[in-house]
Formats: C-alpha cells, sequence, structure tokens
C-alpha cells in the first residue's frame, strides 16, 4: 500500500500541457499552424498551464511553420521560456531546427531503458551519453535550455534500474534543467508509480523532476496522482486526454484532483478548462465522450428523479465537482427514469407552472417515451405540455418550400418560401454548402422582420449503421440565443433532417416568445 497524502497547504504544483505534441499524436489528428496557435494562446494566457510542448523538430514544414509563429508569439508576450518543443539526440539537425524556428526549450529525447539504448539505438549507455553531451554543448552555443525526456522509464525501472540510476547519476552532472519521466507505454499501476517515483526522489534530490502519463490501462489519472503523492511537483497533460494510443491524462481532471483530493494548488483557472476543451475537440475532430468527467455534455446532467428531488431540498447530490466551477451549470435530464423533480426543474426554468394532476400527466408521458428509446429534450416540454393537456400548440412557422441547387464550380444556393402566422415570406441566397445557403436565406428573412436569430454552436449528423443509402439520418443542432438548446431532426436526406431541426428551432422561439410575455 502506498503512502499517506501528505497535504501542503499554499504549495504550488506545475502543469507542462503537451497537446500540441504528445496530443497531436492521436490518430487522425493535425492541427493546421493557425490552431496551434490558438490553442497555445488559451493554454499559456486564459487557462494558465505553466509550460506547453508544441511541436517535434524536424517533422514537416507546417510543423515548423506553427513552431514559428508560436514562437514570434511568445517573444511578444514574455513567454519563450515556457515553451517547449521535442527534439532528437542527432547531433546538430534538431537543435538548428528548433534555433531557425525561434525556440529557447528543447526537451531532448533519451532513453531511459537499456532495452532500448541498446537494440533501437545499438550503443552502449557511455556512447549515449557521450551523445547527450554533445547536444547539450551545441544548446548551450545557441543559447537554447535543456530538458530530458528518458523514454521507456518505466520499463528501464522494471527490467534495468541500475541503468536508470547511471543515466541520471550522470545527466544531474550536465546543464539540464528537468528530467521528465514518462511511462511511455501505459504500464504502470498506482503502487509502481508511487514506488518508482520515490526511488528518484529519494536517490536524487536535487534533479527536479517531471511525471508524464498514459493511459493504456485506464490508470493515467490514478498515476498521477500517485505520482504526486510520492513527491513529484510536475506532471503532464493533454486537453480532453489526447495522445498516442489511449492517449495521456486529461487536463481538466488532473487540475480538479489536485485541488480536492491531494488539497494542493495550481495556477490554472479552472474557468477556462471547458473553453479549451471544446477549441480542441473542434480542431482535432475528436468528439468529448458524453460521460468524460468535468467537461462531457452529460456529466453535469441529473437522470434520476430522486437526485433531482434531493437537490430540491438541501444539494443531497452534489459533490465538490461543481459544475460553475468549469464554466457549466447543472441540468436535469428527461426520460424513463425523471420523476416529478426532474421535470419541475426544467418547467420553471422555462416559466411553465403546472398544477400536480398536470404535472403528473406529463411526468407519465415522458416515462411512456423513454420506455420506447425516443429521445426528450428540455425543448420538447412545451409540446409535450401542450399535447398532454390538450391545447394545440399552433406551428406558427411553415417551410412553403425550398429549393437547393449545387452546380459544380459554383456556390450552392437555396431559394426559400416561409409562413410566419399566416404571412408569407421569400429569400434566395448563397453559402459554402447547401444548408448553409438555406440558413443565410433564411437569415436574411429575420433580418428584415428585425427578428432574433439564434446562433448555430455544432452540428452533428448520425447515420446508422448498415450501410443503407435510404436509412434516417438524424442531425442534432446545437443554438444559441441567452442560452443554449438543442433541435433534432430525421429524414433520409441530411440536408432535410437540419432542414426539419432548423423549422423546429424557429417555432421552439416563437412559442418560447410567448411563454416570456405570459
Amino acid at each position: 500500500m502506498t503512502g499517506k497524502v501528505v497535504e501542503v497547504q499554499n504549495e504550488v504544483l506545475s502543469i507542462m500541457d503537451t497537446t500540441l505534441r504528445d496530443g497531436e499524436q492521436t490518430s487522425g489528428v493535425s492541427f493546421t499552424d493557425t490552431e496551434k496557435l490558438s490553442v497555445a494562446k488559451v493554454l499559456l494566457e486564459s487557462v494558465g498551464v505553466d509550460r506547453i510542448e508544441i511541436a517535434s523538430a524536424r517533422v514537416s514544414e507546417g510543423e515548423f511553420e506553427a513552431a514559428r509563429r508560436i514562437m514570434a508569439w511568445a517573444a511578444e508576450r514574455g513567454h519563450l521560456g515556457r515553451v517547449e518543443i521535442l527534439g532528437f539526440v542527432d547531433g546538430k539537425i534538431s537543435l538548428d531546427w528548433i534555433n531557425r524556428a525561434g525556440g529557447k526549450v528543447i526537451n531532448l529525447l533519451c532513453k531511459g531503458s537499456y532495452k532500448h539504448v541498446t537494440q533501437q539505438l545499438r550503443k552502449t549507455p557511455e556512447e549515449h551519453i557521450a551523445d547527450i553531451q554533445k547536444s547539450i554543448d551545441y544548446a548551450e552555443e545557441l543559447g537554447i535550455a535543456v530538458n530530458v525526456y528518458l523514454e521507456d522509464w518505466s520499463n528501464g525501472m522494471r527490467s534495468s534500474r541500475d541503468y536508470v540510476h547511471f543515466m541520471i547519476s550522470r545527466l544531474k552532472e550536465m546543464n539540464i534543467q528537468r528530467i521528465m519521466l514518462p511511462d511511455t507505454l501505459g504500464i504502470l499501476d498506482p503502487d509502481e508509480t508511487y514506488d518508482f517515483c520515490k526511488e528518484m526522489i529519494e536517490s536524487f534530490p536535487d534533479v527536479k523532476f517531471d511525471f508524464h502519463a498514459h493511459n493504456d490501462y485506464d490508470l493515467a489519472i490514478a498515476n498521477v496522482f500517485h505520482a504526486i503523492k510520492a513527491g513529484m511537483r510536475c506532471v503532464h497533460t493533454t486537453v480532453n486526454g489526447l495522445g498516442e494510443r489511449a492517449g495521456n491524462a486529461p487536463l481538466s481532471s488532473v487540475i480538479a484532483t489536485i485541488k480536492d483530493h491531494l488539497h494542493m494548488q495550481t495556477r490554472v483557472n479552472e474557468s477556462m478548462l471547458n473553453r479549451i476543451s471544446k477549441l480542441v475537440e473542434s480542431f482535432s475532430g475528436i468528439r468529448i465522450p458524453t460521460n468524460k468527467p468535468l467537461i462531457g455534455e452529460f456529466v453535469f446532467t441529473q437522470c434520476s428523479g430522486i437526485h433531482a428531488d434531493g437537490d430540491n431540498k438541501n444539494n443531497l447530490y452534489f459533490n465538490d465537482l461543481l459544475p460553475e466551477r468549469f464554466g457549466r451549470v447543472r441540468s436535469y435530464a428527461l426520460g424513463k427514469t425523471s420523476g416529478k423533480a426532474n421535470i419541475k426543474a426544467n418547467l420553471e426554468e422555462m416559466g411553465i407552472d403546472l398544477d400536480p394532476e398536470a404535472l403528473k400527466k406529463v411526468t407519465n408521458r415522458i416515462i411512456d417515451l423513454g420506455d420506447k428509446k425516443e429521445t426528450v429534450t428540455a425543448e420538447d416540454l412545451p409540446y409535450i405540455v401542450a399535447d398532454v393537456l390538450q391545447e394545440s400548440l399552433e406551428q406558427k412557422i411553415h417551410i412553403n418550400n425550398y429549393a437547393l441547387s449545387h452546380a459544380m464550380g459554383l456556390k450552392p444556393s437555396a431559394t426559400v418560401s416561409i409562413d410566419i402566422s399566416g404571412k408569407n415570406y421569400e429569400a434566395s441566397a448563397s453559402g459554402d454548402g447547401q444548408y448553409d445557403a438555406f440558413m443565410n436565406a433564411l437569415k436574411n428573412i429575420y433580418k428584415r422582420l428585425k427578428k432574433p436569430f439564434p446562433k448555430l454552436l455544432d452540428y452533428s449528423v448520425t447515420i446508422p449503421p448498415g450501410g443503407k443509402t435510404d436509412a434516417l439520418v438524424e442531425s442534432v443542432i446545437i443554438w444559441e440565443l441567452d442560452r443554449e438548446f438543442k433541435t433534432r431532426g430525421l429524414d433520409p436526406d441530411q440536408t432535410a433532417a437540419a432542414i426539419k431541426a432548423t423549422v423546429r428551432m424557429l417555432n421552439l422561439l416563437e412559442h418560447r416568445a410567448e411563454f416570456e410575455k405570459a
């Protein structure tokens, strides 16, 4: 069993985020130079991590341009010492690349296990140390600071502990700022992590160590926790847990664990974690799982009616992970496990007040829909209420017809005829796609009418497996107008499904305006 958590009041842990280097090694992920610059700015200035690793030397011209732009910005803002680039023990090649990009810190990739140095490099430990010294000497000439990664350190500790001690005892005599200890293949468990990190700290008390976890066994967060318990004072993260294979330790989870379980501090602004997560999700194309701790869509959503009831009485189902800490809000889901408390909470937010009998009828209808696996959202509530109470919610907005065209070499265009409260309006527009053209035509109509039109935040399409071309497509669109809300459309045609979701959105706005007036 590992040791107790040592609570050190006011001690600040350092965070090195490697989303733009190790995170980009996620299969299928490639950031543009503009995207990298945007993420770097948010990480350093809004989120407040201590250091970032942004690139690997020698990879590509695109990688070089991204590094050059980030370094130019970092020089203007005084952040050059906080921006690092992975480099290799390759004589002058990596260092010249970094120097041309304007970099001032290299993370030199060295071998942390005897197997790697003898079988991959085909060198002796002494030869490897000599090569490292040459790189460090050249870095000094260029004015570049050096950190060292001991690649495969965790396997080294398992199978060649003497080699690891030999390497660190030699490296600590060189001009190196930090020695970084990666669990490169994600093999460690929490007990091993604690023991190995403790051994490093006790054997080399004057060395500044970092710990770098991988998540192959889904133990990255647990291993970071135990590394810090052992005395590590800098850990590596990636936004959304991106990274090679199963990824790295997620930034958001690491920050919450440090604060709530280790009772220690970081310089990270918790309220910005959701923003950086969404930004990286957009740029990477890797969707955040809905149940991903802290940043998933549903993690601050209570589904059980018992939970909503307890929250209403005295926040009985709250924990320390309050959504407001992370720039988010709590919500109550609607489905077959919903109770009256869930539904009442949603209705109250919309300004709808029902008597107990009506509330019971609405609750039963939602449970029935949930049993049929139908998705129920807060935006469906006015329709369900009206249906249950046998009041007709008039569809105030209808699409009379629309024409979409897309010809090779020409921008897509749309002509729309729409009925709003019995009056007909028409408009035409072009766009980057057929749906974009349709939306631009709608916006033209709403602009003429001086009616508010929401911002489209996200657009996802779900196609059932099997590959049938006539299968129903579900389009889910997230909008924002004062608050976020979601609508769905179903149709064999993807664009038609999106248009149905859009018409549903327009009608929701009309009815919401009526509720607000009432």
